[in-house]
């Protein structure tokens, strides 16, 4: 939440400038930076109000480069700090100011689609977006769909574990990930777990680095599982004049054992937004909106398509819309995708943030929310993955003034708390990097908490590998 420099020691930041001809040496000239003005756009994520300049920015491009950079950083004692396309929402790829940057974007090649067996494998700056579009001519979807698909890499998916629209149905990253190539915080290569889709042969390894955040290895390439693309889909919109009705729906279509493929909420605000920014269709007259699509076998889906529609009514809706045609249910999924980027254009700046409850406390989180809201006199736009209760709390504010930004701190702090009470969790798919970071021992407890340091400990003894994230 702090815009303060996550400042290094400059004897070490004089360290790492040093590596760059040695770095260079390892993936060319062309692919270093240490250039003031060329390492901007690599000292921030997308997370507001934390940013800070590395010393150097590398770009290897095969998994060998990776290791024979952190080997030469780790023997200088030089920070390393792994990113893909920065999209991140929790400041997990903000670096130090003595850190050196391994940005991965330029490991851009899908190495093979396997049709018999169902995978892909990919290093770990192929775009999430290219992945599906590369599987779907084939009748295949990579489900996983984080709202910054288009740009986010499946590495830093992998690291953050990754969430998205369909993810009520279909799950999140680790779902989908086979198997993985790591460098280790020593620079060996490592591989864990296998293209089969039975594999119970020691530890569960790849877990362990799925989800870490780049804390405990550089993750290079992943082995992904792929599903056959449903044959049919429908979209609805069910429009609310009560927050809590529409939260009520959501808890009843899955009681009901109706498992849509997207159950997406949006507030009167995020709606706002969204329609002044998409031209979409969207009503902006309503306290909420309920984004319902079903998928499958056609039969399958008018069958449920109705039972949601009907759920809706009995719970308040006062409209049921159906897309009638595709063109327009790509429009209403794009425009919920664009939730963020609408909210965005009202206010400089805008704080995305992410906590997830028990689907049958979502209509007590949504309340508690818009009066935390009014309570801290602050702007703020709700929307998120109802179906599998992950709400997106977006602030709406101005980094420049510290009174709002206190306001914000009081606020978001106010919400987690609430949301641990309800039996939540302090981030659903965005990751702990440093945002979330004050609230993780809150939520583990004290022992918990302490067998991730060692974990962390194990793997990265002398802490160089995204330092301080998660953990001081």
């Amino acid at each position: 939440m702090q815009g303060a420099p996550l400042v290094g020691p400059s004897i070490v930041m004089s360290s790492a400038l040093s590596l760059a001809p040695l770095l260079a040496g390892i993936v060319g000239e062309s692919n270093v930076l240490t250039a003031a003005e060329d390492l901007v756009p690599y000292g921030f994520d997308g997370t507001a109000a934390l940013r800070q300049r590395p010393a150097a920015v590398i770009f290897p491009t095969t998994t060998q480069q990776v290791a024979e950079c952190v080997r030469l950083a780790i023997q200088a004692s030089v920070p390393i700090v792994t990113r893909g396309s920065g999209t991140g929402l929790s400041g997990g790829s903000v670096p130090r100011a003595d850190s050196l940057v391994l940005c991965l974007a330029r490991m851009n090649a899908i190495l093979d689609l396997d049709l018999e067996n169902l995978t892909l494998r990919a290093q770990a700056g192929v775009v999430t977006q290219t992945i599906d579009q590369t599987v779907a001519p084939h009748g295949l979807l990579y489900p996983p769909d984080p709202g910054s698909m288009r740009i986010s890499t499946i590495g830093g998916n992998v690291a953050e574990n990754s969430g998205g629209l369909r993810g009520l149905k279909y799950g999140v990253t680790r779902d989908y990930v086979m198997a993985i190539e790591t460098v280790l915080a020593d620079g060996r290569i490592a591989r864990f777990g296998s293209a089969c889709v039975k594999d119970v042969a020691g530890y569960s390894l790849k877990d362990l680095f799925i989800g870490s955040e780049g804390t405990l290895g550089v993750i290079t390439e992943v082995l992904l599982k792929l599903v056959p693309r449903p044959a049919a889909r429908q979209t609805m919109l069910a429009l609310y004049d009560d927050i809590e009705a529409a939260a009520s729906t959501v808890s009843a279509i899955i009681a009901a054992r109706i498992i849509p493929c997207t159950l997406e909420f949006l507030d009167h605000m995020t709606a706002l937004c969204v329609e002044d920014y998409a031209h979409v269709g969207l009503p902006t007259d309503c306290a909420a909106v309920l984004l319902m699509e079903t998928d499958g076998h056609p039969a399958a889906v008018a069958d449920e398509a109705a039972k949601m529609a009907a759920i809706a009514r009995e719970h308040g809706a006062r409209e049921v819309r159906t897309a009638k045609d595709e063109a327009e249910a790509l429009g209403l999924a794009a425009a919920r995708r664009n939730a963020f980027s609408a909210l965005a254009r009202r206010r400089p700046t805008t704080i995305l943030e992410d906590v997830t409850v028990p689907r049958n406390k979502l209509a007590a989180m949504v309340t508690f929310i818009a009066e935390t809201a009014e309570a801290h006199h602050l702007e703020v736009g709700t929307f998120g993955h109802m179906g599998d209760g992950n709400l997106h709390p977006t602030f709406l504010t101005d980094e420049r003034d510290g009174d709002a930004m206190a306001r914000v701190h009081h606020a978001l702090d106010a919400i987690v708390t609430r949301t641990l009470e309800l039996g939540g969790t302090i981030t659903g798919e965005h990751g702990v990097g440093l945002a979330k970071k004050p609230w993780l021992r809150q939520q583990m407890g004290d022992d918990s908490f302490e067998v991730m340091r060692q974990v962390k400990h194990a793997l990265d003894p002398n802490g160089l590998l995204n330092p301080g994230k998660m953990f001081d």
